[in-house]
Formats: C-alpha cells, structure tokens, sequence
C-alpha cells in the first residue's frame, strides 16, 4: 500500500481539495496535474509543496518521502491551531505589525544593510553579522529542497504574506533561523560590554536586552501569527539559529585569522567550496526559488572572504583605516552637521556603486557565459539542474534579466506590497468580526488592505509573473517547455556577481572612503 496515501494529511481537507486532492489555491492559480491539464498558453501555478502526495512519492528518495509525509502531517495539525490562533488574535494592527516586522528577517533587509557596518568602521560586527544569515540561509535552503514541504494548509489559515515568500517551502523557517542567530550575536555583544568591557551602563544593557527580545519574538511568532510557518517549522528554525551561532562563537575568530595569515589556499579553498555547496544543493519538485537565495548569500560571503584575504596582502589592515569621518568630533551643531551629511552621503554612493556593479556584471556574464557554456558543451557534458535550460537550448538570456535595476535578492522594492494570501478568496478573513473596512477583498484580482493602504493580493501581483510550475505530475521531474524560466546561464551569474557585491561592500568600498578622506 502507497504510504503517501494511507493516512493522507490531505483526505482532512477532503471537502475543500476536490476529487483529485486540488486545493483552493492550486485552483485559484491553476493546476498541473498532467500536461493534458496544462494549456501550452496558460501559465500555471502550483503552491510550493502542494501537488498530489503521489508526486513526491516518486520523484523523493525513500527518506525524504518518508520525512516529508511525518512533517505534512505535523503541518497539517498545527494549521487548525493557527486557524484558531488567527481567529482570536488577529486585529488590523497586528496583521500590519508581525507583517511589516517581517522585513526585518528577509534577505533583503541583510544585504542591504549589512555593507553599513563596513562603511562605518565596525568590520567585526558586518562579518558576524554577514556569516549568521549566509549559513542560516543555506542550510534551510537546504532542507527546504530536501523536505518539500508545504507552508500551513489556507484554508483554515489566513497566509499574511511579505513579497513572494509563499513560493517557497515551509519547513524549516528561514526567518527564525536567522532572527535567534542574530539575536544570540547581539545578546552575547551586549553582555560583552556590559560584564567585561563595563562600556555601557545597566540601563543601556537592559534597554539592548529588551530590544533584541522584541526583535526575537516579533520575528518568530510572526512567522506563526501570519501563517507562513507552523511550529515545527519554526521550532526547527530555532535549532539551526542557535547551531550557527555556536559554530560562530567557536570558528569565526580562528577563520578570520586563517583568511587573514593563509596563502594562496584561501582563495582556492574558499572559491571551491563555494562552488561545490553551489552544485550540491538538492532537487526540489517543485520550482522553489531556496536554491536561488542560498547560492546569493553564500557567493557574498564568499566575496567578503576574497576580498579579506586579498585586501591583506596588499597591506589593507585594521591599521590602514586612519582617518576620521568629518564631523566625528561631534562637539558643535556644524560637526553634527557634516558628520550626519558625509554618512548619509557614504551610504546613497556605497549603495550605488554596488548596483552599478550588478547591473554591468550580470550584463556582461548574461551575454558572455551562453557562448562559453555552448563552446564546453562540445568538450564534455557540463552539470545541469532541474527547471534551468541548458545553454544549448537558448541564444541569449533576455535583456530585461540582464539589466533589470534592482537585485532579485537586494533589492528595494519602488513599492512595498502585503498580500492576504487566501487559497479560497471568497472564505473568512480569519477573523471572526472582520468587517469591509477591516479587509477588503474582491474576489477577482481583489485587494486587500492594511486600515486604508491597498495592496495587491498574491493573485493579481503573480499572475502571469510568478514562476511556473513547470514540472508535470506524472514523473515530477520534466520541465514544461511554454515557457523558459531559468537560464544555466544565471546560476554562475548570481555566484559572481554577489561575490563582487561582497568585495565591493566589504572591502573595496572602505577602502575608497579612506583614500577620498571620508574616514570611516
């Protein structure tokens, strides 16, 4: 008997899933149950995790099949929970609160802040800072694409949602993980000062200790108030946070001065690793977007440890940073002045020069790698992942993915959009006195809003834009062929690029402000 479908987690939903086990919001998306369902001109999508329990049967190997079934059911428990939860707690303000407190566990908010350390002098805390989000990102990479498994079942929740995060698996949370290895960072920061340097007063301490609590629990419980996770999936969030910043606390000194004494090994090592993490990712079923991110945070990480070891060698230490930011004396109203205008005026140029720097790169990679990679594949077969089209197959990467303003992973959305991401549109909001002027929500294409600020619902945000499903149920594993999502072009783009990226805000960009007298 199909283990998959004994005591299938779905068959609870079955009033809800239909006949053949679609869910409301596979059919509000559109579905691929075969390439019969799929017409060559409707794009189609399928929720991370939710095909037919049949599918990831065949297509995971037997461990991760069994391992998948125990979390979808733990998955499926925890949504009437959450429901419950939703239904008692949810307010306007909370869902605004725990939704916009979200961005601060995105990869966004990492890369586009972390790089202000490094403008102001504090490298020590940008590289811890750096190293808890890349590994914490990687490994719920990971296990997301190992696991498969969805987010809470909506219904009976009512998914708050952030971006394009519903795309991705669900366990486990990579906002927790990085939230509880950042807060253990700071946690053991502040009492550093506190206890041994005595640099900070009592009351500073317990202000900080607060502030990282808030953090903390506005992140987690957020993860479980907007749906987006359950508690398993957090509760494992908190395991992998707590494991990185153990592996910090113990290695990150002792490998900061192997990067900064080693030789020529560092950067083989580095740069090998790097790719061998890159090439080992696993296989989802279904097109996650966890591989995309992974390969971005890791390729920074790795620029940041190039650009360490060869900024030393030419002489670049701790030392060679001399002068003082203008305005650092702070004691009269025109040092505050000029120091608050060179910061800002450090930060808009550091920002810049590192979207100048993505921009060109990813053109040039875009228009140079295809050749290169169609010239190796005469040679000999070169490695291939699933949902990337091979260099063969393709003339040029479009120019809209070469020159496309913003970073996929950095970037700063011109428009912050929430959306209510509800797999049937015409049910409950999730709150039982929810009124028009609570939420608003159109059935077709609706939106919904926070008090008076629409924003699009996922449906009308993706339609057409969001990634495919591309892999048919019969197998799992062929890609449908309407329409070209990913290049092989991209996945040796994002490596280079975000490695300059680390180079760039890490290292060369301090560097540049010391040399024009900005100081740090």
């Amino acid at each position: 008997m199909n283990p998959a479908t004994t005591n299938n987690p779905y068959s609870q939903h079955s009033q809800n899933w239909g006949v053949h086990g679609k869910s409301p919001l596979i059919k509000a998306y559109g579905n691929s149950e075969s390439d019969s369902d799929v017409s060559s001109d409707v794009h189609e999508f399928v929720a991370a995790g939710r095909r037919d329990p049949e599918v990831y049967e065949r297509s995971l190997q037997p461990w991760r099949a069994a391992l998948r079934l125990f979390i979808v059911r733990m998955v499926e428990r925890e949504s009437h929970i959450i429901a419950a939860m939703q239904n008692r707690l949810r307010t306007p303000w909370l869902d605004a609160y725990f939704v916009y407190t979200s961005s601060l566990g995105t990869h966004t908010f990492f890369l586009t802040t972390l790089p202000i350390f490094f403008y102001f002098g504090r490298a020590d805390i940008g590289q811890a800072l750096l190293w808890a989000p890349a590994l914490g990102v990687y490994a719920t990479s990971v296990i997301k694409d190992l696991v498969c498994s969805p987010r809470p079942f909506a219904p009976p929740v009512t998914r708050l949602a952030l971006g394009s995060l519903h795309l991705e698996y669900g366990f486990p949370s990579t906002h927790t993980a990085n939230s509880v290895s950042i807060a253990l960072f700071l946690y053991s920061y502040v009492h550093r000062l506190y206890f041994s340097e005595s640099s900070i007063s009592l009351t500073s301490y317990y202000g900080y200790l607060a502030a990282i609590i808030v953090y903390a629990f506005s992140i987690v419980f957020g993860r479980i108030y907007a749906a987006m996770h359950s508690f398993t999936d957090c509760a494992f969030g908190i395991i992998i946070g707590a494991t990185v910043w153990v592996f910090q606390h113990l290695y990150l000194d002792r490998i900061g001065e192997a990067v900064a004494n080693g030789g020529w090994i560092v950067p083989v090592a580095a740069t090998a690793i790097c790719l061998l993490m890159v090439n080992q990712h696993p296989q989802p079923v279904d097109d996650c977007p966890c591989f995309e991110d992974a390969i971005a945070f890791i390729s920074v990480l790795l620029g940041e440890v190039l650009g360490r070891w060869a900024f030393f060698q030419y002489g670049v230490t701790p030392e060679f940073f001399k002068t003082p930011q203008p305005g650092s004396a702070y004691s009269n109203l025109t040092d505050i002045a000029t120091w608050w205008l060179f910061s800002v005026i450090k930060v808009v140029v550091g920002i810049l020069l590192i979207f100048t720097w993505r921009i060109f790169a990813k053109a040039t990679l875009h228009f140079a790698l295809p050749r290169i990679f169609r010239f190796l594949a005469n040679i000999f077969t070169l490695p291939n992942r699933r949902f990337y089209t091979p260099a063969t197959d393709y003339e040029e990467v479009p120019i809209e993915r070469g020159l496309h303003p913003i970073p996929s992973v950095i970037d700063l959305p011109s428009q912050l959009q929430v959306g209510v991401d509800d797999e049937n549109v015409s049910a409950s909001t999730g709150r039982g006195n929810a009124t028009p002027s609570d939420m608003k929500r159109r059935r077709n294409g609706s939106k919904v809003g926070f008090g008076h600020q629409d924003v699009k619902t996922h449906e009308e945000k993706h339609n057409g834009s969001v990634r495919q499903a591309s892999e048919t149920a019969s197998d799992g594993a062929n890609a449908s062929e309407t329409e070209v999502k990913h290049y092989d072009a991209e996945v040796l783009t994002k490596v280079i690029v975000y490695a300059g990226i680390g180079i760039l805000g890490a290292h060369a960009t301090p560097v540049m402000f010391e040399i024009l007298g900005w100081g740090l």
